[in-house]
């Protein structure tokens, strides 16, 4: 009987230090949360990490976002969980996600971007056209000289690469004149 009552009594020790600390941590939390509630037919960022599936379900990038979207909210599924619209693209995701997940998006006029007329190809290609040549060099390979020429894309961004002279002068043979 002392035995069963020694071990009741430190049980009783155990469970009591668990719920101190279960409270501390709560308290942690509590401070540091606030409640997010969104309607629907709202915007909301997508947060994205390994744990959402969006980190995953991205092309990997050099510099990923935090945050995607604006995404509209479906429908509120339970007290912390909303459905969202998600684009083809992320259609392999599951489309119900935790508050903790969302961050609101404040609609700005600003942030509206007017879509470029872009002529699409069959198979979803568009060509960009050359703004100008930049710099021509020769490279020598095993005793043979390959003459290229630095061609910049977009004068804004200042996408540039390196081109065969001849391919360019096939595809864009005004362009080598003026340059």
């Amino acid at each position: 009987p002392e035995l069963v009552q020694q071990t009741t009594e430190k049980v009783r020790q155990i469970q009591e230090r668990v719920r101190t600390t279960q409270s501390r941590q709560k308290s942690y939390v509590d401070r540091h949360s606030r409640p997010l509630e969104f309607q629907e037919d709202e915007h909301v960022f997508l947060r994205v990490t390994p744990t959402t599936g969006v980190g995953r379900a991205l092309k990997t990038k050099k510099l990923t976002p935090k945050f995607i979207g604006p995404y509209q909210i479906l429908r509120r599924v339970g007290p912390v969980a909303y459905q969202i619209a998600l684009p083809p693209n992320l259609a392999n995701l599951h489309d119900v996600f935790h508050v903790s997940q969302l961050r609101k998006y404040i609609a700005d006029p600003s942030h509206i971007i007017a879509p470029d007329d872009i002529q699409l190809k069959e198979n979803f290609t568009f060509e960009v056209p050359p703004i100008s040549i930049a710099d021509r060099t020769t490279k020598h390979l095993r005793g043979k000289e390959i003459p290229l020429v630095k061609v910049i894309w977009n004068q804004t961004t200042g996408d540039a690469t390196w081109e065969l002279e001849e391919k360019m002068r096939e595809l864009y043979s005004d362009l080598l004149e003026t340059s």
